[in-house]
């Protein structure tokens, strides 16, 4: 991670500065809180797509800055309200928003991260760049709501599933690229690619996620999150459409009615696995990491785009 922001590594700073500044209050509570969210920033990563597509595309501007700091405020009201719906105590090791000041305060605060980033993109007439970032509001939404009515039936197949994830979760990455190279050029076309670039991203980086389930690789053991949870996830859905009837059958039973028994849990990550449900999603995972590389090499060389490329690595290859 450390050669990647090292070609941005003095935008990402002075970003870190206006962030800060982007999210001060006049509220004494807002200010506390807001200062605890900062201190407990993950890695970054949307920014750094942000960043690094602008610099691939042209010159970072001060919309740059600007987009980066929207994409990192509507993300951080996402995972805010997540918390309080999921009603998680924790988050990258710290105590949720939610867990500390309770509900009302978490969704209260994630309604304020939303609205200062939607008043900093229209107080400085950066309407392209707000809409790009709005549409991937709306697909958010969509998939997440797309995917609790699937998970009641549990009767997702696979073209379902990328429908949800891309909405779900590549959305965000989609919209940060494309909104970086918006920054930079304001060219619609070096956009649009960007923004399939941020997708193909988000749909590899997904099926990461989706592994991390399953223990693959040596990174630590299975977690079984996934099945506690109901949630189907590409080596599920390939499994059941692998096996045969009594096996789909008892699979679903127990993701349906045993999904707290560890026994049981380790029984259906034994038939993922047994079935070339991993090994099927890896495959998948590398070929939309492909796709997305075939697009970044439509532009000139440069050290930004090989930080990019770095970054499409890290991608699929972290250990968490």
């Amino acid at each position: 991670m450390k050669n990647i922001t090292k070609v941005i590594s003095e935008e990402l700073i002075l970003f870190e500065q206006k962030f800060a500044e982007n999210v001060r209050s006049r509220s004494p509570l807002l200010d506390k809180i807001m200062r605890f969210i900062i201190r407990r920033k993950g890695k970054q990563m949307r920014p750094m797509f942000v960043f690094l597509a602008a610099k691939i595309t042209g010159n970072i501007t001060n919309a740059t800055y600007r987009a980066a700091s929207l994409i990192e405020l509507l993300h951080t009201a996402t995972l805010v309200h997540d918390d309080v719906v999921d009603d998680a105590n924790m988050r990258r090791g710290f105590f949720s928003i939610n867990a500390v000041w309770k509900n009302k305060v978490a969704v209260l605060v994630g309604d304020y991260l939303l609205s200062k980033g939607l008043l900093l993109s229209l107080d400085n007439n950066d309407f392209n760049i707000l809409k790009i970032v709005s549409n991937a509001v709306k697909e958010m939404s969509e998939g997440e709501l797309l995917q609790i009515e699937k998970t009641r039936k549990l009767d997702i197949k696979e073209d379902v599933y990328f429908d949800i994830i891309r909405c779900k979760t590549a959305s965000l990455l989609a919209s940060a690229c494309s909104a970086g190279a918006w920054s930079a050029t304001e060219d619609q076309a070096a956009a649009d690619m960007f923004r399939l670039f941020g997708e193909k991203i988000g749909i590899s980086f997904q099926i990461k996620d989706d592994l991390f389930d399953y223990g693959h690789d040596n990174i630590g053991k299975p977690t079984g999150i996934d099945i506690k949870e109901k949630k189907m996830t590409l080596p599920l859905i390939y499994t059941l459409q692998k096996v045969d009837a009594a096996t789909k059958k008892r699979i679903i039973y127990i993701v349906k009615n045993q999904n707290t028994d560890k026994s049981k849990v380790q029984e259906v990550i034994d038939i993922v696995v047994k079935s070339g449900g991993i090994e099927y999603a890896k495959q998948k995972m590398v070929a939309y990491q492909e796709e997305a590389i075939k697009i970044l090499r439509q532009f000139p060389a440069s050290d930004a785009r090989t930080a990019m490329e770095d970054l499409v690595t890290y991608v699929t290859e972290r250990k968490y």
